[in-house]
């Protein structure tokens, strides 16, 4: 059954309230897609940088928040990735996805912050294309269900955050970036089954920690 309320690829989950960037004509933004507006800021152009950034500082602050569970960590490794990424400008290939290219420096960011603060553990994570289907869902037709809900996303937060960091990174990169197992494997530097079976590994493991939320008729 599906868990759509905690948060996951398909939500609709509220941005992270940063001021959007100024000047982003729509019409360009409209048009072009993210590997053509980097070769357009490569080449001086401004206003391309200002459309990717407006696209990508919602799902990226997110992913380095759940990351390091640290709001002022996640500001400090925010304004790294976008100053590595500027400061890579010039050096930029269309080689994969921007995605890939943004998410590998955001990764590599939040992997140095750990070497630095000494806090580095063993990490695994798998697929979250189960995640829908292996927790569990709410019950809009209960009258505790808002109740319910407010309980299940704190749980949700704790689970995620005893996650194993390797777990924790793939299943948050799945869900905040919109890459493939594929392309998260190329992110973090493993096989694309090994970053499959991470993520399996943290299915399992917040499913079991949300189970007592399932309806008693549903659990098995």
């Amino acid at each position: 059954m599906k868990l759509s309320s905690t948060p996951t690829r398909a939500a609709n989950v509220a941005d992270i309230g940063l001021a959007p960037a100024s000047g982003a004509g729509a019409t360009l933004a409209d048009v072009a897609d993210d590997a053509a507006l980097m070769l357009r800021y490569r080449n001086g152009d401004v206003q391309a940088f200002e459309i990717l950034y407006a696209r990508h500082k919602g799902s990226l602050y997110r992913y380095l928040l759940r990351t390091c569970k640290d709001k002022e960590v996640a500001n400090d490794l925010f304004q790294e990735v976008w100053g590595k990424l500027i400061a890579s400008r010039e050096r930029y290939e269309v080689r994969a996805q921007f995605t890939t290219f943004l998410y590998r420096i955001a990764h590599n960011c939040a992997m140095d912050h750990f070497r630095r603060a000494a806090r580095v553990h063993e990490r695994a994570t798998q697929n979250v294309d189960e995640v829908a289907e292996e927790l569990p869902g709410r019950d809009h037709d209960r009258p505790e269900s808002v109740a319910s809900e407010v309980q299940l996303r704190a749980d949700f937060r704790r689970a995620l955050d005893a996650l194993p960091p390797e777990q924790r990174d793939v299943f948050v990169l799945y869900e905040e970036s919109g890459l493939s197992l594929e392309e998260i494997g190329t992110v973090t530097g493993v096989a694309m089954e090994t970053a499959k079976s991470r993520l399996r590994y943290a299915v399992a493991k917040l499913r079991a920690a949300l189970g007592h939320h399932q309806p008693a008729g549903a659990r098995t």
